[in-house]
């Protein structure tokens, strides 16, 4: 009879990585090390077209891809976790993706040092959109709010996360609230998730 012990030595870590439900992505100093098919699926590419890229093919922009990094970098030096919800960039056209396409996306990450957070980690990935597009223009800023207004945060409390005022957070909240035609916040996250 096999026991839990037998059972735990019995799995195959490289296969239970491949068969995640999510995309992973093993990184150092935010280069990709390794990532599983999901995340090839979900960023309509191969691994041999992310390994050894940066993080930074991921993001709609180089600024995106810096200010997130510079933002989670304490949160990693604190509890060496980190997660929020994101846009993000599809970078080839396979697997039913159009290149170019953005998505808001989960992510989820570990720092293996939080010394130094951006040294070694292991992230995942969650398509929050099913494929669909976000069919509103939004800048970058816009994007940060409504990244966090889905987390159901209050003005104030983005406006301390994203290190501006409240009122700030109030002009951009309004401006989704008009281009997504949303009366309340709960149907603009609806919107927000649904692209």
């Amino acid at each position: 009879m096999e026991t839990p012990d037998t059972l735990l030595h019995a799995i195959d870590y490289r296969l239970a990585f491949e068969q995640a439900p999510v995309g992973m992505v093993l990184s150092r100093h935010r280069i990709i090390v390794d990532c599983n098919a999901r995340l090839c699926e979900m960023f309509g590419t191969t691994p041999h077209d992310l390994v050894g890229e940066s993080f930074r093919v991921l993001y709609p922009s180089v600024a995106e891809f810096e200010r997130i990094g510079k933002r989670m970098e304490p949160i990693l030096n604190a509890s060496g976790r980190y997660a929020d919800n994101r846009m993000m960039r599809r970078v080839g056209s396979l697997h039913g993706a159009f290149a170019g396409e953005t998505f808001w996306c989960h992510v989820s990450g570990q720092a293996l040092n939080r010394a130094a957070p951006h040294e070694a980690g292991i992230w995942t990935f969650e398509d929050l959109g099913s494929r669909r597009a976000a069919k509103a223009e939004l800048t970058p800023r816009e994007r940060e709010v409504a990244a966090q207004v889905m987390q159901g945060l209050t003005s104030k409390e983005i406006g301390k996360v994203l290190g501006i005022s409240h009122r700030t957070v109030e002009i951009h909240r309004a401006r989704l609230m008009r281009k997504y035609a949303a009366a309340t916040t709960a149907e603009l996250v609806q919107k927000l998730i649904a692209g």
